[in-house]
């Protein structure tokens, strides 16, 4: 059975950070790339779509520990274990979704998530992104790391699955449910690209894993 998303996820908060380490592929480097690509000027504002326990945000503030963090996730339990891993950094977390949530305009210096937003569709990221891009300031950008589908095949193969599922679960419209539906690396970067960001690269990959830059 299907689990909401906010369920799933507060579920799993006691161990979360301990499972991520031990069985996604080498996520140590990529948490560690990932923060790498964010900006490294003191008081950087900076994003974080679906931040959770705040993995790669402990090997930010490594790198920048004066940078300003707004974290956006659905769960509570995540955002409580985040505040407490880092009790003297400035966040500011936000419990919702970030398909709801404002985000003003040309208020950050960079955005960023990592392993959230392989569960939406096209139609549900594209007004995402248009969003973000209009929240980041000239010359800002977009650092992606997430699961990819390696074909177009499996792209489509799990975005039956769901649709499958929830019909079959009688599910409601609307609500958010844990079930992957990765696209490719080259849709997500047409998808950022039609959302307004001038350009995207791909800089590294770990298995179904990338990384990806789109810059305003």
């Amino acid at each position: 059975m299907l689990e909401r998303m906010d369920d799933f996820f507060t579920a799993r908060v006691e161990g979360y950070d301990e499972h991520m380490r031990q069985y996604v592929e080498e996520d140590s480097a990529f948490y560690a790339f990932t923060a790498s690509l964010l900006p490294m000027t003191e008081n950087a504002a900076v994003l974080d779509l679906g931040c959770g326990t705040g993995l790669e945000l402990e090997a930010f503030f490594d790198l920048n520990p004066a940078a300003k963090v707004t974290g956006i996730d659905l769960t509570e339990a995540m955002l409580n274990a985040l505040k407490d891993k880092l009790p003297d950094k400035d966040i500011t977390t936000v419990c919702g979704s970030y398909f709801d949530v404002p985000f003003g305009e040309e208020a950050f210096h960079a955005a960023v998530s990592v392993e959230s937003l392989h569960h939406f569709s096209e139609e549900e990221k594209l007004p995402l992104y248009t969003k973000l891009w209009k929240a980041l300031k000239p010359g800002g950008c977009f650092v992606l790391t997430d699961f990819f589908a390696d074909t177009d095949d499996q792209e489509a193969y799990f975005r039956r699955e769901l649709i499958r599922l929830r019909k079959e679960q009688d599910l409601a419209d609307g609500v958010f449910y844990h079930y992957d539906t990765p696209m490719t690396v080259d849709h997500e970067k047409k998808l950022l690209l039609s959302a307004g960001f001038s350009n995207v690269e791909e800089l590294g990959s770990w298995g179904s894993t990338h990384t990806l830059r789109a810059e305003k």
